[in-house]
């Protein structure tokens, strides 16, 4: 599958099987989003992974009680360094990381309501790290369709703003 059927097929998935997966298949996803650019190559950023199924059960109610949260294979937490551009290089990994789970059969989610306060204290985060955003990773429990997506003429002005 080369890059552009998985950014056709990628969508957010917030129902999966709850089945595990494989440490290999995680490998490869971490070493996406490693690979990510970031501003001056700094990668101001680190991830908590959650595999644990009585752990990931536990973030249900951390995640403003959305349930799928329980049935994903994997929930990460994105944190952040104190660098100018940290959110945005984050958001550049995961999506890298979003779109290498695509050819493995894997969805994924971003997931940005969220105790803070309460996932610091959980997995013990350091006061220097922002909990900027998280992203939950499984194998979808039923195919679904990629929403309708605005035309090109609705979101591009070629040279200036009409």
């Amino acid at each position: 599958m080369d890059v552009l059927d998985a950014i056709r097929k990628r969508r957010s998935v917030r129902s999966y099987t709850g089945e595990s997966i494989p440490d290999d298949d995680l490998e490869v996803l971490f070493k996406s989003a490693r690979d990510a650019p970031s501003g001056k190559n700094l990668q101001p950023w680190k991830f908590i992974v959650v595999k644990d199924k009585k752990t990931l059960q536990e973030m249900v109610p951390l995640c403003h009680n959305q349930g799928f949260v329980a049935d994903s294979g994997v929930f990460i937490i994105g944190l952040t360094e104190d660098e100018k551009w940290a959110k945005v290089d984050l958001s550049i990994a995961l999506d890298h990381l979003s779109l290498s789970a695509v050819p493995f059969g894997l969805g994924t989610c971003w997931i940005g309501a969220f105790d803070p306060d309460g996932l610091r204290s959980k997995f013990n985060v350091p006061d220097e790290y922002d909990i900027t955003v998280c992203m939950t990773v499984g194998y979808p429990s039923e195919d679904g369709e990629s929403p309708v997506k605005k035309s090109l003429e609705e979101l591009i002005h070629w040279e200036s703003y009409r």
